[in-house]
């Protein structure tokens, strides 16, 4: 039996796919055009966060987040809530391999806003694309 050497130059570690997808229009709830790189990375961060984890059949239980369910849990307290959401959005976004880091995080509660049970979460994204910063209100 022949060994056969095979330089290491050789070997194709594969190439990170593209972030190319669908553009969703939120305000008008319409799919349409692509769009790439950074403007992805913030779709799918957007989307990673709003969809509720481990109920939609076409996802995974990587894809998705817990933060609504954390937040109407009875007896949820502020103090919780501001402990456990970095937590979750970290989760929902680390899965990702063009996710590098998920930092800077911002919680604010719905008295400021008209929906009083609402929380608006501000964070930093780095990605392989750069950095992205990200407001949701869930």
């Amino acid at each position: 039996m022949a060994v056969i050497s095979l330089p290491f130059s050789t070997i194709d570690e594969g190439e990170i796919e593209t972030s190319k997808t669908y553009c969703i229009d939120w305000e008008n709830g319409r799919i349409g055009g692509f769009i790439d790189g950074a403007e992805a990375m913030k779709q799918f961060i957007k989307k990673a966060l709003i969809t509720p984890r481990f109920k939609c059949l076409i996802y995974d239980n990587q894809y998705g987040s817990e933060i609504r369910d954390t937040l109407i849990k009875p007896g949820v307290t502020n103090e919780y809530i501001k402990t456990e959401v970095p937590f979750l959005v970290q989760d929902a976004l680390i899965h990702d391999e063009r996710v590098l880091k998920v930092y800077n995080f911002q919680i604010e509660f719905g008295e400021t806003y008209p929906l009083q049970d609402s929380v608006k979460i501000a964070l930093d994204v780095d990605t392989i694309y750069g950095t992205v910063s990200v407001q949701e209100v869930i």
